[in-house]
Parts: C-alpha cells; sequence; structure tokens
C-alpha cells in the first residue's frame, strides 16, 4: 500500500542520491533530470514549500545554482497555515500562485478535500484538470525563466510537492521530449520525497473537518501512483492537445518561445549528461 510508512533507513538511503537533493528545512526537492536524462542536470528542481528553509538549507541552495524560486501556493494557504515566503540572500522568491485567492474559498477547498479524500485516479484527475485549468500564469513565469536565464537554477514548489508541482514538471519534460514512464517515474518519487515530512502533513490535516476524524481520507491524499500520472498524460493529450498546445495556449508562448525553453532545457550531448 503506498500510503503506509516506509522503512526509515531505505528513505535515507534513497534521499542521499540522485536525483533528490539535500536543502536544509525543505523536504521532497529533486532534480527533474534523473540520471540520464536529457534534461541539463542542476537546472530545474521540483520540491515541497520552502517556508521552514534553514540557514544551512539557503547556503545549499545557493551552492545548487538556484538563483528563482517560485511559489505555487496560494495567498489563502500561506495565510491559514503561517508559512510566508522566506528572504533568502541572493535567490529571488516569486510569489507564483496557481489559485488565486477566490479559488480558496472555504467552499472550494471542502469540495477539493472531498475529492482528494477518495484517493481515486478519476478524482485526481478532476483536481489535475482544475490544476492544468489555472496554471497557465504561473507555468508561463517558470518557463520565460528558463527561455531567459539559461545558466540560472530555480525551484518550484506547492506545500507538498506533489500535485500542482507534479503536473508543472511533467509539462516540463514533455516538452523536452521525456517519455511517458521517465514521467511517472518523476511523479512517484514523491511517494519517498514526502516521507520525512509525513507527520507534519498528517497534523495540518488533522485540523480538517473532513480529515480530523477520517484517517482513511487523509491518507488517500498521500498517494501519488504512477497510473495517476498516465491518465494525466492522456488528459493532457486528449483535452489540451499535448504539453506544446498547453504552453501556448494558457501560458502564451509562441513557438519561438518554445523551441528556446526546449534548447535551453536539454542536453546538446551525452558528455553533458
Amino acid at each position: 500500500m503506498d500510503r503506509e510508512p516506509l522503512d526509515p533507513e531505505y528513505v535515507a538511503e534513497v534521499l542521499s542520491r540522485p536525483p533528490f537533493v539535500t536543502i536544509s528545512g525543505v523536504h521532497n526537492v529533486r532534480d527533474i533530470a534523473a540520471p540520464g536524462s536529457l534534461v541539463k542536470p542542476n537546472l530545474v528542481f521540483r520540491g515541497a514549500e520552502v517556508s521552514s528553509i534553514t540557514e544551512e538549507g539557503k547556503a545549499q541552495l545557493r551552492e545548487l545554482g538556484i538563483t528563482t524560486v517560485f511559489d505555487l501556493r496560494s495567498d489563502t494557504e500561506m495565510e491559514k497555515w503561517d508559512s510566508p515566503l522566506p528572504v533568502i540572500d541572493g535567490v529571488e522568491v516569486l510569489r507564483t500562485p496557481v489559485f488565486q485567492k477566490e479559488d480558496y474559498s472555504p467552499e472550494m477547498m471542502a469540495k477539493r478535500f472531498q475529492l482528494y479524500s477518495s484517493g481515486k485516479t478519476e478524482a485526481f484527475i478532476e483536481l489535475y484538470t482544475q490544476i492544468l485549468d489555472h496554471a497557465g500564469l504561473a507555468v508561463g513565469t517558470i518557463l520565460r525563466h528558463i527561455r531567459d536565464k539559461p545558466t540560472e537554477g530555480c525551484l518550484f514548489h506547492c506545500t507538498a510537492g506533489k500535485d500542482r508541482t507534479g503536473v508543472i514538471a511533467a509539462i516540463m519534460l514533455k516538452l523536452a521530449g521525456a517519455d511517458d514512464e521517465a514521467i511517472k517515474k518523476d511523479y512517484a518519487l514523491t511517494r519517498i520525497g514526502r516521507e520525512q515530512n509525513r507527520q507534519s502533513i498528517m497534523a495540518r490535516l488533522t485540523k480538517e473537518p473532513l480529515f480530523a476524524s477520517n484517517n482513511e481520507a487523509a491518507l488517500n491524499m498521500f498517494t501519488c501512483r504512477p497510473g495517476t500520472m498516465t491518465a494525466f498524460l492522456e488528459l493532457l493529450q486528449t483535452k489540451y492537445g499535448g504539453a506544446e498546445a498547453y504552453v501556448k495556449q494558457y501560458a502564451k508562448l509562441s513557438d519561438e518561445d518554445i523551441t528556446i525553453v526546449r534548447r535551453n532545457l536539454i542536453v546538446r550531448s551525452h558528455s553533458q549528461i
């Protein structure tokens, strides 16, 4: 079962090697360029929220060459959990919300949590459709950074680094020519990446009425099965015309923009891998 705790020694061993990287105070951080990937290493990272980053973590962030952090969370989340943007010398931390404040009303959040609580692929696909419909501005902002600053690393994150972050990572990997299996593996790695923060996330969820007396529903939010990403990639293709069409329509990038983004994302020789 992918909701059960994993062996701590196994988790520590996996987290100690690529594509995972260590940033103290931040969980589930990894390079979207898995070993052997076509994507350039040390360019684009994904992770969970950075609000609790330590001074050591800030130094590690800079050592990785990350100059910009894109925060995909809503204002409502930041206020509710008292998790503001950190100040990091030499690193620009940008508000890049997928959902606006009105999208995180109590009524909307109750509906969203109800979907998460089922743990069913169909429910996650409904949620991921909402993300795609709202994420155009955020996707465009991140891709323009890659277009304009090809030598400056960036990190994008939501709260747990699973859903909004996973959707955007999948779009990027598709643009870079990654195959579906590689994208599914990247998505599923959150199963391990989130593990050390499991207790903290569960503690937050128990403050929500839906989850307070329903541990099973809370655990369903943890699921990140490869099959869910399979269904998402099919959705991206059938409803949105694929990653490139999505980026053109929703992120407002031109053909030339996409060509430059691809050139900046992709390793051009095996010697660079």
